[in-house]
């Protein structure tokens, strides 16, 4: 096999032609380049032949007149088929970007002539789909009746992964120090800012602010990946946190705020003023009690038109005249 395979390189070295981009574009079409992956991926040039609906004997030449211009073997043959040399491996691989890119420009060249449209996929928490999201990404049906969005409520670090997987198009989440974000692109979104609840009725809740610390001898109830962030805050006070109640919605946290079971805290924008004839809102004094929330999309990876016009309509919505007030 090492025999023939020399021989083969022989051969092409003394017919070869520079592989250069004059060449390429001159006497290389689409359609050439995209029977070569297809023959990648079936392992068998009469298999791509069938897929691309050509004569068998039309492919051989057209990836034979390839690999002259290449001036190099890109397919290995055996008895069983061919595959991928080293070289063919590298001329794939971008060809998968030509044609990535091709689809790209479809898509945004017929933005001009059909509006907007596709389908999106968005990932977010119920703590910035609730007061943020639904209400945009309403707004953003209206104005976009061409886009088909899917909404997807995850955890924090789901979300981001989601995103960086290519199982969401756009991301929405809230900053975090143990979050890796390393398969996104993030743009600033908002800011908002985590409050202290408790009874109306409780000591704290005559302070104009609390630390977490002053927390700490509380029944200090979390809401899901909260609980997190409050080990890690009750570890740097060399402390360790045991909640008694662990929680999935803030809605049941407020809940047992309201019956006196305990504190919690939440982002300030999740709570309405009919809350407040029992509880009370007291800001919270530490650094991660301001709540980043960034839009991801995966990195290396362009996002669709429709993904764009959602990311700037996100980006360029104002916040409600009424944010912020839960507080006050």
């Amino acid at each position: 096999m090492q025999k023939g395979r020399a021989r083969g390189l022989l051969a092409y070295d003394a017919r070869a032609m520079t592989f250069n981009r004059v060449h390429l574009i001159r006497q290389v079409d689409l359609f050439t380049l995209r029977l070569f992956l297809t023959a990648v991926e079936e392992q068998q040039i009469g298999r791509a032949a069938i897929r691309e609906n050509i004569a068998a004997s039309t492919a051989t030449k057209r990836i034979q007149d390839l690999e002259e211009i290449a001036g190099i073997e890109l397919l290995e043959r055996t008895p069983k088929g061919v595959m991928a040399t080293p070289a063919g491996e590298v001329l794939a691989r971008h060809i998968r970007a030509i044609f990535g890119s091709l689809d790209d420009m479809r898509a945004e060249i017929a933005a001009f002539t059909e509006g907007v449209r596709g389908e999106v996929t968005v990932a977010s928490a119920r703590s910035i789909i609730a007061p943020f999201l639904a209400r945009e990404l309403a707004d953003f049906s209206r104005d976009f009746p061409g886009v088909d969005l899917v909404i997807r409520e995850l955890e924090n670090a789901d979300i981001v992964q989601a995103v960086a997987q290519g199982e969401a198009d756009v991301g929405v989440f809230a900053v975090a120090r143990d979050l890796d974000l390393g398969g996104v692109e993030t743009a600033d979104y908002r800011t908002d800012r985590l409050v202290a609840v408790v009874p109306r009725t409780h000591a704290l809740s005559a302070r104009s602010s609390v630390s977490f610390e002053d927390l700490m001898p509380e029944n200090l109830i979390a809401v899901g990946a909260m609980s997190a962030a409050f080990a890690a805050a009750a570890k740097r006070l060399g402390q360790e946190y045991k909640p008694k109640f662990s929680v999935r919605s803030t809605g049941v946290a407020i809940s047992l705020v309201q019956a006196g079971f305990g504190v919690t805290v939440q982002p300030e924008c999740l709570l309405g003023m009919e809350l407040f004839d029992s509880v009370a809102a007291v800001d919270l004094t530490e650094p991660w009690a301001k709540r980043v929330i960034l839009i991801a999309t995966a990195r290396g990876r362009t996002p669709s038109p429709a993904a764009r016009a959602l990311i700037k309509h996100l980006q360029g919505t104002p916040p409600p005249a009424s944010e912020g007030l839960a507080g006050d």
